[in-house]
């Protein structure tokens, strides 16, 4: 944006750097980034409708003010398909169930890889005994035959292989390495021809093994080891056991591994989805909650009966709730007496020194009806009471608009002040430019409704020092304010007649250049020394001439 208001001629380079720096600081002052336009109008260096005008001429979108998300205006409009869709939501339950799901099917694998793979080698050394035990039995047995070059006997040794599971072959060899016995029949006689494919040797114990693949695609493990008598070799034995077996077992338990994780799965799967849906369902409540709360419906509450954090969860948001429904009632009610600026100092500050006395330089506004007692006498109740209603919502409307509070209401009289308990050093201009506007307000809807009780208001003004703060005791408090300016207040208030407003000499002095005054007889008021001046506003300047004193 920077860049762009340099070269639209808005702003100079050293305004932009100027700019950035603010932002800088603005984000170390208050935590989060403050969009470089609104900085840029802060500063002076350009108006909100000209960055407003350069940004939807350039970027071909419809901007109404700096705090609209521009950022993702500007994306709809130029950003790729991809940063143009929304961002998927995704549901907790399917989160849960899909990460469940992960984790098992990992956690499966990986145990059935360790444990086919200890199944695997526990198979292979069990089926190499088997040949290593049937090798030394034939070995064993062979000798004297093989001796006496008896054939019919080697035979006979060698026939009983035909009962050991997975043994695809055995044979004698003479020490030229013709078979003199052999499982097939077909083969004696023959010489033993050597085997391809042949996988790493191993020796051990005078018995030698290896595997290979036939011919026929059957994985073999191969074992011989000589004949000896009398240590001299007479020939030797060779067995074949088959390993396929190993192969098939364990593609058979990777199958029921695989049955299981699928039944696994789906089981957790369902429970991963029940625990899901009994978490979101709890979080969708807070949210709905929240939601409400944020529209202001402090009246909300979640029904939510568990025994753990969520269950707690609730009942804090209840509370929560609870708390900000009375602290509504208390802005709500509080709020018609005084203006937010004085309310939100209070919230944010309840112990503060504002509860405390102290002296403070204030100005008093004290109305009241004049004749108030002999009308009240002709009208029915509920119209007084009605009148009345609308004489003071009248007036707490102004006082407040211009910064003021409403002390009290005494019957039929409004005791206003300005300047506490938050400090204004215009405080006296603001009271009398509230009080000029209340008798204007007055005798207009008084005139316009005939309510004669509206156009029967007197004013009393008077300005100094004043201590505030808290009054009362425990069972019953108010924050108040007590001083002479109070009582010259209420005597000047008596002066006033109907649509009049009398002030005092240290009013006038703050605002002769904003009203026009006609002086009455100085007046003696019981409290203070020597007699008071007194001054009747007769019409306030033209505020157009005047600057802006609110």
């Amino acid at each position: 944006m920077g860049q762009l208001l340099i070269k639209k001629n808005i702003i100079s380079k050293d305004q932009l750097d100027n700019a950035l720096n603010e932002q800088k600081v603005k984000l170390v002052e208050l935590g989060k980034a403050v969009k470089l336009g609104e900085i840029i109008v802060g500063l002076g260096y350009a108006t909100e409708e000209n960055l407003i005008d350069i940004i939807n001429e350039y970027y071909n979108i419809s901007v109404t003010s700096l705090s609209d998300n521009i950022q993702q205006l500007i994306k709809k409009r130029r950003g790729s398909f991809i940063e143009k869709l929304p961002a998927p939501s995704i549901p907790i339950w399917l989160k849960l169930s899909v990460a469940t799901m992960i984790i098992i099917v990992i956690t499966v694998f990986a145990i059935s890889y360790v444990v086919l793979g200890k199944q695997r080698e526990i198979l292979y050394q069990q089926t190499l005994k088997i040949g290593k035990v049937s090798l030394n039995n034939y070995a064993y047995n062979a000798r004297i035959p093989l001796l006496e070059n008896n054939i019919l006997q080697l035979n006979t040794v060698i026939n009983g292989a035909s009962n050991i599971e997975g043994l695809i072959y055995a044979a004698i060899l003479d020490h030229n390495r013709v078979i003199k016995a052999h499982s097939n029949f077909n083969k004696i006689g023959t010489d033993f021809k050597k085997f391809d494919n042949v996988e790493e040797v191993t020796q051990e114990d005078g018995i030698v093994y290896f595997t290979s693949k036939l011919i026929s695609g059957k994985r073999v493990m191969h074992l011989s080891k000589p004949i000896v008598f009398n240590d001299k070799r007479l020939g030797a034995v060779h067995v074949g056991v088959s390993i396929d077996f190993i192969e098939h077992e364990i593609i058979s338990e990777r199958v029921s591994i695989i049955i299981m994780t699928i039944i696994v799965v789906l089981l957790s799967t369902v429970i991963a989805v029940f625990f899901g849906f009994r978490f979101a369902g709890p979080i969708t409540k807070l949210v709905v909650a929240t939601q409400e709360i944020g529209k202001g419906n402090y009246n909300y509450k979640i029904k939510m009966k568990r025994n753990d954090e969520l269950g707690n969860l609730a009942i804090a948001f209840n509370k929560m709730s609870e708390d900000l429904l009375r602290k509504s009632f208390m802005q709500e009610s509080f709020g018609k007496y005084v203006g937010f600026e004085v309310l939100n100092m209070i919230m944010a500050n309840p112990e503060d020194s504002w509860l405390k006395g102290r002296k403070n330089e204030a100005t008093i506004l004290f109305l009241d009806v004049r004749g108030f007692t002999s009308y009240s006498a002709t009208k029915d109740p509920e119209e007084i009471v009605e009148e009345l209603n609308e004489y003071f919502e009248i007036v707490t409307n102004i006082v407040i608009d211009y910064g003021g509070y409403i002390d009290k209401f005494i019957g039929d009289a409004v005791l206003a002040v300005f300047g506490v308990p938050i400090h204004n050093r215009r405080h006296i201009e603001r009271g009398i430019q509230a009080a000029v506007l209340i008798q204007k307000e007055l005798i207009k809807t008084g005139n316009v409704k005939d309510n004669k009780l509206l156009t029967s208001v007197g004013i009393g003004i008077d300005s100094g020092v004043v201590i505030s703060g808290n009054i009362g005791t425990q069972v019953k408090m108010e924050y108040t304010v007590i001083g002479d300016s109070v009582n010259i207040a209420s005597r000047l208030n008596g002066l006033a007649k109907s649509g009049e407003i009398v002030i005092s000499r240290k009013v006038l002095e703050n605002v002769e250049k904003l009203v026009e005054v006609e002086a009455l007889p100085p007046q003696g008021i019981k409290g203070v020394a020597g007699k008071v001046e007194t001054f009747r506003v007769r019409s306030i300047v033209d505020r157009q001439q005047q600057p802006d004193l609110i």
